[in-house]
């Protein structure tokens, strides 16, 4: 029998990466919030690879770090090996990338949503949700426990629908062995909501003790170790490596041969897998003309024996997989511990969605992580604290947050969930932004703290210190531009021995940062009058002086794109009353109701000529 249980604010389905982002922001800024999990020792769980950050998702960590996000301080927290990734290409691409102790991340999440204030944290499978007429939405456990809220997140992760696959075997079950959300879906197809099946997967865990390391090649972390969040002072140890392998001919001789025992080849799984993380066979079958691909063996913590084979994803039968993991250089008598396997869930179509990431047609619902189609924990948790921020200021009665291409990756990728949709589970990359050189890493604190701080997120000490170093940058950026070097022997030497041309007349240190043989670190023993700063001012100052030209020109580009962002569009439009547009256009400009101009020129089947139609439209609208 159904029964009250409780009335929140914001309640948060799903307590993963996602989940927790939401959840935390929304109680932060002072609303009432309750957080449901499936297994209470699951939150923060990280199923498939034990890292945080990468390519691009360092930059989306950073950025939810300076909004006033967790992510980043636990990642700290936890880091047992820490590396500066890209750091052979420009300052645009350079991301940090820490290995963790999962188990670790798990527990301090779990327990910094314990001591939240206005947070509650509850083990409940929820199985059914549904606005009332007042506006506010209900929320049922599977024990009949009635919840309301005034607004509801959806971060169910993988689990909504879940089932795993390994070979011929397949059963419903969420990621590691946890019960699946069984009954949401129907919930979410009443409320008319676009479900799709999505599949990821995931490698097998082996026994440290089983690998041979002799012949591989040992990948050590960083030092000094580059901390993931602004908040955290103390110093991070590396205290793991992790080592490299390759597979072979053997290893592809394997895999093909068994490929008709993969539920992806032989039609079992009908869910759409990651295109820009594919499993080992998916691998040997895109690629058949490479002979080999590389693997990484990581530790998955410092207490425990199980090692990660990043890479090597499979959903092949259990022989099949110890076959060809038995083929590869240092693996030859490994022993599994946990097979890999595959999981297909449900997930909805994000075109549904606003900026804000609620759903169009379901005031007060919002989205966030794999349930919008993306894929990756760092994805996810931006999601997350985009919804738990917008679902908080709803109940609040404030203005909405709503981040642009040009101010973030989180906005980017906000932007193209919505605009673009998923056809395949969405991986953030540094290509997909087109400001990456002004959306950079290190001045993730300058874009985002003071949003976060006007928001109510950044307290009163992490402001002073954020203002402090931008007063030191401001600083030193005046100094570069005001210090004249004169031509001595010294310095001369110095930059001839560096490949680069001598000075016969004083020469300001600005011009000479802007050599790319130069840098702050080679100048230092001819520049007595440097101040002692961080160095992460030093980084910010020059990548702004080196990459003045090229930050300039983006900045342009940014003033147009925002000029097109300005020009709101009516919501509810029907776009096929506007007389010009091709029937394309009008189709999917109906079902995505861009929020402004520039939305609506990102959308796929919408051209420039459509663009100009609108505009005119638009001008006689207002002229009317």
């Amino acid at each position: 029998m159904r029964y009250e249980a409780g009335t929140y604010d914001v309640a948060v389905i799903g307590a993963g990466h996602a989940g927790i982002e939401a959840a935390l922001a929304a109680a932060r800024l002072g609303c009432r919030t309750c957080v449901f999990t499936i297994n209470m020792d699951a939150v923060g769980n990280c199923p498939c690879n034990p890292s945080i950050g990468g390519t691009a998702k360092g930059h989306l960590v950073r950025e939810i770090d300076a909004l006033g996000g967790e992510m980043g301080r636990t990642a700290d927290e936890a880091t047992i090996q820490s590396r500066m990734l890209n750091l052979g290409k420009g300052p645009a691409v350079h991301s940090l990338r820490a290995q963790i102790d999962r188990r670790e991340y798990g527990k301090i999440m779990k327990h910094k949503l314990e001591l939240q204030p206005n947070l509650h944290l509850k083990q409940a499978e929820i199985v059914e949700i549904a606005p009332e007429e007042d506006g506010v939405w209900r929320v049922v456990t599977r024990m009949d426990a009635v919840y309301r809220a005034k607004t509801v997140v959806l971060a169910t992760g993988t689990f909504l629908a879940g089932k795993i696959y390994v070979g011929d075997v397949s059963y419903e079950s969420g990621p590691d062995g946890l019960f699946p959300a069984k009954f949401l879906s129907d919930s979410l197809r009443k409320l008319n909501l676009r479900l799709r099946r999505f599949k990821t997967g995931t490698p097998a865990r082996v026994l440290k003790s089983s690998i041979d390391y002799r012949d591989l090649e040992v990948q050590k972390g960083d030092e000094p170790v580059v901390p993931f969040s602004y908040d955290t002072e103390k110093p991070i140890r590396n205290k793991a490596v992790c080592h490299i392998s390759w597979t072979n001919e053997e290893t592809k001789r394997i895999i093909l041969a068994n490929i008709h025992r993969s539920p992806l080849f032989s039609g079992m799984i009908e869910g759409v897998g990651p295109r820009y993380c594919p499993s080992i066979e998916d691998k040997v079958v895109r690629f058949s003309e490479k002979k080999r691909h590389q693997l990484f063996i990581e530790p998955c913590g410092l207490d425990t024996e199980e090692m990660y084979l990043q890479g090597m994803s499979s959903s092949l039968p259990e022989d099949v997989q110890l076959a060809f993991y038995h083929s590869i250089p240092g693996l030859e008598h490994v022993v599994i511990m946990r097979s890999a396997y595959a999981i297909e869930y449900d997930c909805v179509d994000p075109q549904q969605m606003g900026p804000t990431l609620e759903f169009q047609d379901c005031p007060g619902l919002y989205g966030a992580g794999q349930f919008n189609g993306s894929s990756g924990y760092e994805e996810a948790a931006a999601q997350g604290i985009v919804a738990g921020i917008n679902a908080a200021l709803k109940v609040l009665g404030r203005e909405p947050l709503i981040l642009d291409r040009a101010s973030s990756y989180i906005g980017t990728l906000v932007d193209d969930l919505i605009t673009k949709g998923a056809s395949d589970p969405y991986r953030m990359m540094t290509s997909r932004s087109e400001y990456r050189l002004v959306l950079r890493q290190d001045n993730a604190d300058e874009r985002m703290t003071p949003i976060g701080r006007k928001l109510g997120l950044i307290s009163d000490e992490r402001w002073e210190r954020f203002q402090k170093k931008e007063q030191m940058k401001k600083r030193e950026l005046e100094r570069a531009e005001k210090t004249v070097f004169p031509p001595s022997e010294a310095l001369n030497h110095l930059l001839v021995s560096h490949e680069t041309s001598a000075v016969s007349t004083g020469v300001k240190l600005a011009e000479l940062l802007r050599r790319p043989q130069l840098n702050y670190e080679i100048l230092a023993p001819v520049d007595p009058g440097r101040p002692d700063l961080p160095a992460a001012v030093f980084e910010n100052v020059e990548i702004e002086i080196k990459y003045e030209g090229y930050i300039k020109r983006q900045k342009a580009d940014i003033a147009e794109m925002r000029r097109l962002e300005e020009r709101r569009l009516p919501e509810h439009t029907d776009y096929t009353q506007v007389v010009g547009l091709r029937t394309e256009a009008q189709e999917k400009l109906n079902r995505i109701q861009p929020a402004s101009v520039g939305q609506a020129s990102r959308i796929s089947g919408v051209s420039p000529a459509d663009i100009s139609v609108l505009l005119i439209w638009l001008s006689r609208r207002r002229e009317g």
